[in-house]
């Protein structure tokens, strides 16, 4: 499977040249250090069409040139009901990038919306992933790799603690509990955002940034905007804390349950207390 670098595009091959630190290097470590793949896995890559899962396909490409043992990958485009304007750009990169993409279409944007405008996100995220799964199914896959980064785990981090009072983080994989054998991976965990932003402006690359046809327009979409607000507080924590990024990422893995007041383990609550005499 081992192959050179003479017969891959320029976006490929920057991957593991230009931006092999902070991109190529990150990807292997966050698949070795997780065990995120095994031989003969068959690895649905979902592309949102923005940035990150367009660059996650490329890295998937690269990795099936230079991996020691066989897996397969597929690529999967899932178009909830996008605009005219996003979908030909999704179409149209897929294109330059040389992704041998399989396109999956339905209306769950329109439906969502229609059925509980309330909680047409909540209702949507609920299809999409459904829809998704199904598909990775139909495709016979075992994994499905979602494009999330460093960033995204550390403000989801910060964001559970602040809004939902909760500590709980993005995990580098997941069994799925609906669909039985399934299993969701994360391999870009350690990849920094800055570096997925370099390397597409790198190759003067445009990508979508929202998917929602309804959110895009009225700018309501709460979980966007909280997301915006967390980046903002971490740069701004950054400038008296310069290890901000790395405390929080760190913490989720390094949590003292001795020093807590009560966890959640298989859904049920347990308390300091319990234990707290025998101590």
């Amino acid at each position: 499977m081992k192959d050179t670098l003479r017969n891959i595009d320029e976006y490929e091959k920057s991957l593991s040249t230009t931006y092999r630190r902070g991109l190529w290097s990150r990807f292997v470590k966050g698949l070795k250090e997780y065990q995120l793949l095994s031989p003969g896995d068959k690895v649905c890559v979902c592309i949102s069409g923005g940035k990150d899962s367009m660059c996650m396909a490329k890295l998937f490409m690269l990795l099936r040139r230079h991996s020691d043992f066989d897996f397969e990958v597929h690529f999967l485009v899932m178009n909830p009901g996008y605009n005219k304007k996003n979908y030909d750009l999704i179409k149209k990169n897929i294109k330059k990038l040389n992704i041998p993409a399989h396109f999956v279409n339905n209306d769950i944007f329109e439906i969502a919306n229609k059925r509980d405008e309330k909680n047409a996100c909540f209702l949507c995220a609920k299809m999409r992933r459904g829809a998704l799964y199904n598909a990775a199914k139909e495709l016979g896959c075992n994994k499905i790799a979602l494009g999330h980064h460093y960033d995204d785990v550390i403000e989801t981090t910060l964001m559970n603690m602040l809004n939902s009072g909760s500590f709980q983080t993005m995990l580098p994989k997941l069994h799925s509990t609906n669909f039985e054998g399934m299993e969701l991976i994360r391999p870009m965990y350690f990849i920094r955002e800055k570096d997925i932003i370099a390397w597409s402006k790198h190759h003067n690359l445009e990508f979508i940034r929202c998917a929602c046809r309804f959110t895009e327009e009225s700018e309501k979409d709460e979980s966007a905007s909280m997301r915006k607000w967390t980046k903002s507080l971490i740069r701004e924590l950054k400038k008296d804390i310069p290890q901000v990024e790395q405390n929080i990422f760190k913490s989720a893995s390094n949590v003292t349950l001795d020093m807590i007041l009560g966890y959640r383990n298989k859904g049920k609550l347990h308390s300091f207390l319990e234990d707290y005499d025998k101590k």
